[in-house]
Protein backbone atom coordinates (compact mmCIF):
# COMPACT_ATOMS: atom_id res chain seq x y z
CA UNK A 1 0.00 0.00 0.00
CA UNK A 2 1.45 3.50 -0.81
CA UNK A 3 0.79 5.72 2.38
CA UNK A 4 2.19 8.79 0.60
CA UNK A 5 -0.62 11.12 0.50
CA UNK A 6 0.34 14.07 -1.41
CA UNK A 7 -2.50 17.08 -2.39
CA UNK A 8 -2.89 15.62 -5.94
CA UNK A 9 -4.66 12.70 -4.04
CA UNK A 10 -6.84 15.01 -2.66
CA UNK A 11 -7.46 16.95 -5.29
CA UNK A 12 -8.27 13.83 -6.93
CA UNK A 13 -10.46 12.95 -4.38
CA UNK A 14 -12.61 16.29 -4.24
CA UNK A 15 -13.14 15.32 -8.27
CA UNK A 16 -14.21 11.81 -7.41
CA UNK A 17 -16.84 12.66 -4.46
CA UNK A 18 -18.07 15.79 -5.62
CA UNK A 19 -21.23 14.21 -6.86
CA UNK A 20 -22.35 12.90 -3.40
CA UNK A 21 -20.33 14.76 -1.04
CA UNK A 22 -21.79 19.01 -0.02
CA UNK A 23 -19.60 21.50 -0.58
CA UNK A 24 -19.91 22.90 3.05
CA UNK A 25 -20.41 26.14 4.34
CA UNK A 26 -18.43 28.57 6.33
CA UNK A 27 -19.51 30.83 9.01
CA UNK A 28 -17.90 33.42 11.46
CA UNK A 29 -19.50 34.63 14.85
CA UNK A 30 -18.34 38.27 15.94
CA UNK A 31 -19.12 37.25 19.28
CA UNK A 32 -17.12 33.76 19.45
CA UNK A 33 -14.12 35.91 18.11
CA UNK A 34 -14.39 38.30 20.79
CA UNK A 35 -14.02 35.88 23.26
CA UNK A 36 -11.90 33.23 21.53
CA UNK A 37 -9.18 36.09 21.23
CA UNK A 38 -8.67 35.04 17.01
CA UNK A 39 -10.85 35.13 14.01
CA UNK A 40 -12.22 31.66 13.22
CA UNK A 41 -13.97 30.77 10.18
CA UNK A 42 -16.19 27.79 10.75
CA UNK A 43 -15.68 25.23 8.22
CA UNK A 44 -19.03 23.33 9.34
CA UNK A 45 -19.44 19.54 8.30
CA UNK A 46 -22.50 19.29 10.62
CA UNK A 47 -24.08 20.27 7.16
CA UNK A 48 -22.58 17.78 5.01
CA UNK A 49 -24.52 15.14 3.71
CA UNK A 50 -25.03 12.50 6.59
CA UNK A 51 -24.28 15.42 9.08
CA UNK A 52 -20.58 14.49 9.47
CA UNK A 53 -17.39 14.80 7.30
CA UNK A 54 -16.96 11.62 6.95
CA UNK A 55 -18.64 10.74 3.61
CA UNK A 56 -15.49 12.46 1.95
CA UNK A 57 -13.47 9.58 3.31
CA UNK A 58 -16.01 7.06 2.56
CA UNK A 59 -16.97 8.57 -0.84
CA UNK A 60 -13.81 8.23 -1.93
CA UNK A 61 -12.64 4.82 -0.40
CA UNK A 62 -15.96 3.37 -2.00
CA UNK A 63 -15.34 4.96 -5.16
CA UNK A 64 -11.72 4.14 -5.86
CA UNK A 65 -12.43 0.01 -5.28
CA UNK A 66 -11.66 -2.09 -8.14
CA UNK A 67 -15.14 -2.60 -10.00
CA UNK A 68 -14.28 -6.43 -9.73
CA UNK A 69 -14.36 -6.42 -6.17
CA UNK A 70 -17.41 -3.88 -5.67
CA UNK A 71 -20.07 -5.96 -6.14
CA UNK A 72 -19.50 -8.00 -2.81
CA UNK A 73 -19.95 -4.95 -1.02
CA UNK A 74 -18.33 -3.41 1.92
CA UNK A 75 -17.85 -3.73 5.84
CA UNK A 76 -16.75 -1.08 8.37
CA UNK A 77 -16.83 -0.35 12.10
CA UNK A 78 -17.87 3.26 13.52
CA UNK A 79 -19.73 4.22 16.16
CA UNK A 80 -21.88 6.29 14.28
CA UNK A 81 -20.41 8.96 11.58
CA UNK A 82 -18.67 6.44 9.30
CA UNK A 83 -21.51 3.93 9.47
CA UNK A 84 -23.43 6.59 8.40
CA UNK A 85 -21.48 7.69 5.59
CA UNK A 86 -20.16 4.16 4.05
CA UNK A 87 -23.97 2.98 4.21
CA UNK A 88 -24.77 6.13 1.44
CA UNK A 89 -21.64 5.82 -0.17
CA UNK A 90 -22.69 1.92 -0.68
CA UNK A 91 -26.06 2.57 -1.69
CA UNK A 92 -25.15 5.36 -4.02
CA UNK A 93 -23.56 2.34 -6.48
CA UNK A 94 -25.68 -0.35 -5.09
CA UNK A 95 -24.08 -2.48 -3.11
CA UNK A 96 -24.73 -3.88 0.17
CA UNK A 97 -22.87 -2.54 3.43
CA UNK A 98 -22.20 -4.55 6.82
CA UNK A 99 -21.36 -1.70 9.60
CA UNK A 100 -20.27 -3.15 13.04
CA UNK A 101 -21.35 -0.58 15.77
CA UNK A 102 -20.92 -0.43 19.01
CA UNK A 103 -24.37 -1.42 21.28
CA UNK A 104 -23.90 2.37 23.23
CA UNK A 105 -23.64 4.03 20.10
CA UNK A 106 -25.89 7.28 20.19
CA UNK A 107 -29.72 5.89 19.06
CA UNK A 108 -30.06 8.67 16.10
CA UNK A 109 -26.36 7.12 14.61
CA UNK A 110 -27.78 3.48 14.82
CA UNK A 111 -31.38 4.82 13.50
CA UNK A 112 -29.63 6.52 10.69
CA UNK A 113 -27.17 3.87 9.58
CA UNK A 114 -30.15 1.47 9.14
CA UNK A 115 -31.98 4.03 7.43
CA UNK A 116 -29.65 4.48 4.97
CA UNK A 117 -30.24 0.86 4.06
CA UNK A 118 -26.87 -0.84 6.21
CA UNK A 119 -26.97 -3.91 8.02
CA UNK A 120 -25.94 -3.49 11.63
CA UNK A 121 -23.78 -5.67 13.75
CA UNK A 122 -23.23 -4.72 17.43
CA UNK A 123 -20.46 -5.46 19.60
CA UNK A 124 -19.49 -4.29 22.99
CA UNK A 125 -16.78 -1.68 23.13
CA UNK A 126 -15.35 -2.62 26.31
CA UNK A 127 -14.69 -6.52 25.75
CA UNK A 128 -15.19 -6.95 21.76
CA UNK A 129 -12.43 -6.20 18.71
CA UNK A 130 -14.24 -4.49 16.28
CA UNK A 131 -11.75 -4.37 13.86
CA UNK A 132 -11.42 -8.43 13.68
CA UNK A 133 -15.30 -9.06 13.67
CA UNK A 134 -15.15 -6.56 10.55
CA UNK A 135 -12.53 -8.79 9.37
CA UNK A 136 -14.09 -11.66 9.75
CA UNK A 137 -17.63 -10.73 7.91
CA UNK A 138 -14.92 -9.76 5.45
CA UNK A 139 -13.48 -13.05 4.92
CA UNK A 140 -17.23 -14.74 5.02
CA UNK A 141 -18.83 -12.27 2.23
CA UNK A 142 -16.06 -11.06 0.45
CA UNK A 143 -16.77 -7.52 1.21
CA UNK A 144 -14.12 -4.91 1.45
CA UNK A 145 -13.02 -3.57 4.64
CA UNK A 146 -13.16 0.62 4.53
CA UNK A 147 -11.27 1.52 7.80
CA UNK A 148 -12.49 4.43 9.67
CA UNK A 149 -9.13 6.63 9.39
CA UNK A 150 -6.10 4.49 8.34
CA UNK A 151 -6.24 4.31 5.09
CA UNK A 152 -4.45 6.63 2.33
CA UNK A 153 -8.00 6.65 0.20
CA UNK A 154 -9.87 7.57 3.71
CA UNK A 155 -7.02 10.40 4.47
CA UNK A 156 -7.25 11.75 0.65
CA UNK A 157 -11.20 12.08 1.31
CA UNK A 158 -11.15 13.84 4.59
CA UNK A 159 -8.40 15.95 3.51
CA UNK A 160 -10.63 17.69 0.49
CA UNK A 161 -12.55 19.44 4.09
CA UNK A 162 -9.37 21.52 4.29
CA UNK A 163 -8.70 21.71 0.28
CA UNK A 164 -12.03 23.44 0.15
CA UNK A 165 -11.98 26.38 3.72
CA UNK A 166 -8.49 27.42 1.99
CA UNK A 167 -9.87 27.61 -1.07
CA UNK A 168 -12.64 30.06 0.72
CA UNK A 169 -9.99 31.55 3.05
CA UNK A 170 -6.58 30.83 1.79
CA UNK A 171 -4.54 33.52 4.22
CA UNK A 172 -5.25 31.27 7.40
CA UNK A 173 -2.80 31.27 10.01
CA UNK A 174 -3.81 28.33 12.15
CA UNK A 175 -5.85 25.19 11.29
CA UNK A 176 -7.76 23.72 14.40
CA UNK A 177 -8.69 19.57 14.08
CA UNK A 178 -10.39 17.31 16.56
CA UNK A 179 -8.80 14.12 16.37
CA UNK A 180 -10.20 10.38 16.91
CA UNK A 181 -8.23 8.21 14.71
CA UNK A 182 -6.52 10.91 13.05
CA UNK A 183 -7.69 10.23 9.69
CA UNK A 184 -9.37 14.39 9.20
CA UNK A 185 -6.56 16.04 10.76
CA UNK A 186 -4.25 14.24 8.51
CA UNK A 187 -5.85 14.90 5.11
CA UNK A 188 -6.74 18.43 6.44
CA UNK A 189 -2.93 19.09 7.45
CA UNK A 190 -1.63 17.85 4.20
CA UNK A 191 -3.49 19.65 2.20
CA UNK A 192 -3.17 22.72 3.96
CA UNK A 193 0.97 22.60 4.19
CA UNK A 194 0.45 22.18 0.52
CA UNK A 195 -1.45 25.26 0.36
CA UNK A 196 -0.03 27.39 2.85
CA UNK A 197 3.31 26.07 4.36
CA UNK A 198 3.59 28.79 6.89
CA UNK A 199 0.37 27.82 8.69
CA UNK A 200 0.48 25.97 12.49
CA UNK A 201 -1.96 23.14 12.59
CA UNK A 202 -3.65 22.19 16.01
CA UNK A 203 -5.07 19.41 17.10
CA UNK A 204 -7.98 18.91 19.79
CA UNK A 205 -8.82 15.87 21.84
CA UNK A 206 -11.31 15.42 24.54
CA UNK A 207 -9.14 14.59 27.87
CA UNK A 208 -10.67 10.76 28.57
CA UNK A 209 -9.68 10.13 25.08
CA UNK A 210 -6.26 11.35 24.86
CA UNK A 211 -4.48 8.47 22.80
CA UNK A 212 -3.15 10.55 20.38
CA UNK A 213 -2.28 13.85 22.55
CA UNK A 214 -0.08 11.28 24.77
CA UNK A 215 1.21 9.50 21.55
CA UNK A 216 2.71 12.69 20.16
CA UNK A 217 4.32 13.35 23.60
CA UNK A 218 6.18 9.96 24.05
CA UNK A 219 7.04 9.70 20.43
CA UNK A 220 5.12 6.79 19.63
CA UNK A 221 1.82 5.13 19.66
CA UNK A 222 0.05 4.51 23.08
CA UNK A 223 -2.79 2.54 23.60
CA UNK A 224 -5.10 3.49 26.24
CA UNK A 225 -8.97 2.11 28.00
CA UNK A 226 -11.50 2.65 26.61
CA UNK A 227 -12.58 6.55 26.73
CA UNK A 228 -15.79 7.38 28.74
CA UNK A 229 -15.93 11.08 27.06
CA UNK A 230 -19.20 12.64 25.69
CA UNK A 231 -17.59 13.33 22.16
CA UNK A 232 -18.40 9.67 20.83
CA UNK A 233 -17.18 10.31 17.64
CA UNK A 234 -13.22 10.58 19.28
CA UNK A 235 -13.16 7.14 21.75
CA UNK A 236 -10.08 6.01 19.70
CA UNK A 237 -7.54 3.77 21.70
CA UNK A 238 -4.74 4.12 19.41
CA UNK A 239 -3.77 6.66 16.47
CA UNK A 240 -3.54 5.00 13.18
CA UNK A 241 -0.26 3.30 11.80
CA UNK A 242 -0.69 5.55 8.96
CA UNK A 243 -2.00 8.74 10.67
CA UNK A 244 0.19 9.02 13.60
CA UNK A 245 3.69 10.01 11.10
CA UNK A 246 1.52 12.33 9.28
CA UNK A 247 0.29 13.74 12.49
CA UNK A 248 4.05 14.01 13.61
CA UNK A 249 5.02 15.60 10.63
CA UNK A 250 2.57 18.04 10.18
CA UNK A 251 0.96 19.44 13.46
CA UNK A 252 2.26 21.69 15.95
CA UNK A 253 0.82 21.06 19.01
CA UNK A 254 -2.19 18.66 20.56
CA UNK A 255 -4.07 20.11 23.37
CA UNK A 256 -7.28 18.42 25.81
CA UNK A 257 -9.98 19.69 26.64
CA UNK A 258 -12.98 18.37 28.98
CA UNK A 259 -16.59 17.44 28.61
CA UNK A 260 -17.81 20.32 30.68
CA UNK A 261 -16.22 22.76 28.67
CA UNK A 262 -17.23 20.90 25.52
CA UNK A 263 -21.08 20.79 26.30
CA UNK A 264 -20.60 25.16 27.70
CA UNK A 265 -19.30 25.34 24.03
CA UNK A 266 -21.98 23.23 22.52
CA UNK A 267 -24.40 25.70 24.38
CA UNK A 268 -22.65 28.72 22.74
CA UNK A 269 -22.73 27.31 19.01
CA UNK A 270 -26.74 26.58 19.59
CA UNK A 271 -28.25 29.75 21.19
CA UNK A 272 -25.68 32.10 19.72
CA UNK A 273 -24.86 30.87 16.40
CA UNK A 274 -27.92 28.75 15.92
CA UNK A 275 -25.71 25.67 14.69
CA UNK A 276 -26.50 22.21 16.14
CA UNK A 277 -22.96 20.72 16.56
CA UNK A 278 -22.22 17.21 17.81
CA UNK A 279 -19.69 16.68 21.13
CA UNK A 280 -16.63 15.74 18.87
CA UNK A 281 -17.64 18.55 15.87
CA UNK A 282 -17.71 21.38 18.75
CA UNK A 283 -13.74 20.32 19.97
CA UNK A 284 -11.79 22.27 17.99
CA UNK A 285 -14.32 25.65 18.82
CA UNK A 286 -13.60 24.53 22.80
CA UNK A 287 -10.43 24.53 22.25
CA UNK A 288 -10.66 28.26 20.99
CA UNK A 289 -13.55 29.07 23.57
CA UNK A 290 -11.41 27.96 26.59
CA UNK A 291 -7.67 29.66 25.40
CA UNK A 292 -6.44 26.01 25.35
CA UNK A 293 -4.29 27.57 22.31
CA UNK A 294 -0.96 30.08 21.90
CA UNK A 295 -2.59 34.01 21.71
CA UNK A 296 -2.27 35.55 18.66
CA UNK A 297 -2.85 33.19 16.19
CA UNK A 298 -4.43 35.68 14.04
CA UNK A 299 -6.84 33.93 11.34
CA UNK A 300 -8.07 30.48 12.34
CA UNK A 301 -10.19 27.87 10.84
CA UNK A 302 -12.11 25.50 12.62
CA UNK A 303 -13.32 22.04 11.30
CA UNK A 304 -16.87 21.58 12.63
CA UNK A 305 -16.78 17.79 12.37
CA UNK A 306 -20.33 16.91 12.80
CA UNK A 307 -23.85 17.67 14.28
CA UNK A 308 -25.06 14.04 14.94
CA UNK A 309 -26.48 14.39 18.25
CA UNK A 310 -29.24 12.63 20.63
CA UNK A 311 -31.88 15.04 21.20
CA UNK A 312 -31.97 13.44 25.04
CA UNK A 313 -28.01 14.82 24.83
CA UNK A 314 -29.32 18.04 23.46
CA UNK A 315 -31.49 18.99 26.23
CA UNK A 316 -28.88 18.30 29.14
CA UNK A 317 -26.19 21.10 27.61
CA UNK A 318 -27.97 24.31 29.25
CA UNK A 319 -27.64 21.61 32.58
Amino acid sequence: MNTDIRLSDIQEAAERIKGIAHRTPVFTSRMFDALAGAQVFFKCENFQRGGAFKIRGAANFVYSIPKDELGRGVVSFSSGNHAQAVAIAAASVGIPATIVMPHDAPKAKLAATRGYGAKVVLYDRTKDDREAIGRKISEETGATVVPPFDHPWTIAGQGTAALELLTEVPDLDALVVCIGGGGLISGCSIAAKALRPQIRIFGVEPEDGNDTYLSFRSGSRVHIPTPATIADGLRSQMPGAITFPIVQKNVEDIVLVNDAEIRETMKFLLTRMKIVVEPSGAVPATALFHHKLPAGLGKVGAIVSGGNVDLELLQTIGN
